[in-house]
């Protein structure tokens, strides 16, 4: 009705030449306006279904999120269910699926962990030390559900301080605070084997347990300081009385042999004469002289004359 309208309309103001021309155009311009509503209705039927599929995507995406779940490399993984609890398999590295809600993982770390131990106990004569302890623990990966039951994820925190100073005082409490000194390795041994014992039965494995740090009170510092200036004391009069001893020995040896040489010479003396005297005496007067000769400061004088040579006798009488 419109297009025939239009038509009419033209057919009175325009001329008969031009008639064909403009039904052309108004005919165009109603096919372009079908054709851009029927593009239109395309266009939103396609984004309608690709915000289905957007929806359909997204939930699907969320809950593959949501159902499953990532081990790391040193790492295990407990399971927690709503209606059975504690699942008793662990689950290792890798991917693994869950049910959403339903199901629930805790990871663990299972790689060696260090930590000091520090603690302040008395020994066997009662004196009081600080010893330190390093330990390398981790849980035993067979027994990690019953770790989460029954400690938790902070199982080190709750178990290794306590047990760590129990046995600490229990062994040091054997031993004297001079054999901790001079029976470290013994002392060292006890401890990690009784430790070893102790944290297997919270399921933790200790891969190493060492002495790092051992010292004692004031003073009992002064009383070792003293009983070492004491020994020393003690080892030094001994080894006067020791050289006492042995000069009395030597002094006696030699008056030995004095008296031996003097028997002998006396002996001699009686067999032979004054001639043994005389020969002795001539020998000692023969390295006097050597002696004298080498000597710069000696000055020899005649027996006979004045002693003041350059002066007059009657100068020197007087």
């Amino acid at each position: 009705c419109s297009l025939r309208w239009r038509v009419e309309i033209s057919t009175k103001s325009t001329q008969p030449a031009h008639l064909e021309v403009i039904i052309f155009h108004i005919a165009n311009l109603q096919v372009g306006k079908l054709q851009a509503k029927i593009m239109a209705a395309n266009i939103s039927n396609v984004l309608n279904n690709v915000a289905k599929w957007a929806v359909g995507l997204g939930i699907a995406g969320s809950l593959a999120q949501t159902a499953l779940f990532t081990v790391d490399g040193g790492e295990r993984a407990v399971l927690f269910d709503r209606l059975q609890g504690v699942m008793p398999d662990t689950k290792s590295e890798g991917m693994h699926f869950l049910i959403p809600w339903l199901q629930s993982p805790t990871i663990f770390d299972i790689r060696t962990r260090p930590r000091s131990i520090s603690s302040v106990t008395g020994t066997k004569d009662l004196q009081m030390v600080n010893i330190t302890l390093r330990v390398l623990s981790k849980p035993d990966v067979d027994h990690l559900p019953d770790i989460f039951k029954n400690l938790g994820t902070d199982y080190d925190e709750r178990v290794l301080p306590s047990i760590g100073n129990e046995v600490l005082k229990a062994v040091v409490a054997q031993f004297d605070a001079s054999e901790l000194l001079t029976q470290r390795n013994q002392v060292s041994k006890k401890v990690a084997e009784t430790l070893m014992a102790r944290a297997k039965e919270f399921n933790i494995l200790m891969d190493d347990v060492a002495i790092t740090h051992l010292s004692f009170g004031e003073e009992f510092a002064r009383a070792i300081e003293g009983k070492q200036v004491a020994q020393q004391d003690a080892e030094r009069s001994k080894f006067v009385v020791l050289r006492s001893d042995q000069e009395r020995k030597a002094a006696v040896i030699k008056a030995e042999g004095e008296s031996e040489a003097a028997q002998l010479i006396s002996d001699a003396t009686k067999a032979a004469g004054s001639g043994l005297i005389e020969l002795r005496r001539i020998e000692a007067a023969r390295e006097i002289a050597q002696n004298l000769a080498r000597s710069r400061n000696v000055a020899y004088l005649p027996s006979q004359s004045n002693m003041l040579l350059s002066l007059n006798p009657q100068q020197a009488s007087r």
